[in-house]
């Protein structure tokens, strides 16, 4: 797994101090393919990766890698198993936030099912943190174009989430 961005800097807008729910993004092909996932920590460290496809994955003739190859994802991707172990040191039994709820447990299913697990971690609607949803949907959407991030992306996701998460609570704006 990869530590690429880091919320917990000096910047008094990173959260510093902070105990940041956890966010969880993947990023999937048809047929719910998972072939990335990012989740934070709750100091903002993100850690995501690619993730190495399951064979029955690509057996599947419904199912596409989305954007990938197999073999940039089985060179550079992490196995499904190391994902689930990483996940669990970091979120057993815990709540992770996502801003595809649906889209986002779909994908989880296909790894766990990969492994003939049961999924240890309960995904909700990030939305729901926020005092007015609507608007809270309608910011991060524009944060993507502020920021020069691509939707979709799992690790843009979780930046944005995170950002944008700190910026309503600097403004007190987090559900009661």
């Amino acid at each position: 797994m990869q530590d690429e961005y880091d919320f917990s800097s000096n910047d008094p807008s990173s959260g510093e101090g902070l105990t940041l729910p956890g966010f969880i993004a993947l990023e999937s092909g048809e047929g719910n393919v998972p072939v990335a996932i990012a989740w934070s920590l709750p100091d903002g460290q993100i850690k995501h990766t690619l993730i190495q496809p399951d064979e029955a994955w690509l057996e599947d003739e419904a199912a596409s890698l989305g954007d990938y190859h197999a073999d940039e994802l089985l060179t550079m991707g992490v196995s499904v198993s190391d994902v689930v172990r990483e996940l669990e040191a970091d979120h057993h039994g815990s709540t992770l936030y996502s801003a595809n709820p649906d889209e986002d447990e779909a994908a989880l299913s296909r790894i766990f099912e990969a492994l003939a697990g049961s999924t240890f971690v309960t995904i909700t609607d990030a939305g729901t943190l926020y005092s007015d949803r609507d608007e809270w949907y309608q910011q991060r959407s524009e944060m993507f174009n502020e920021m020069g991030l691509e939707p979709g992306r799992a690790e843009h996701d979780l930046e944005t989430l995170l950002k944008l998460h700190v910026r309503w609570m600097e403004d007190d704006m987090l559900a009661d």
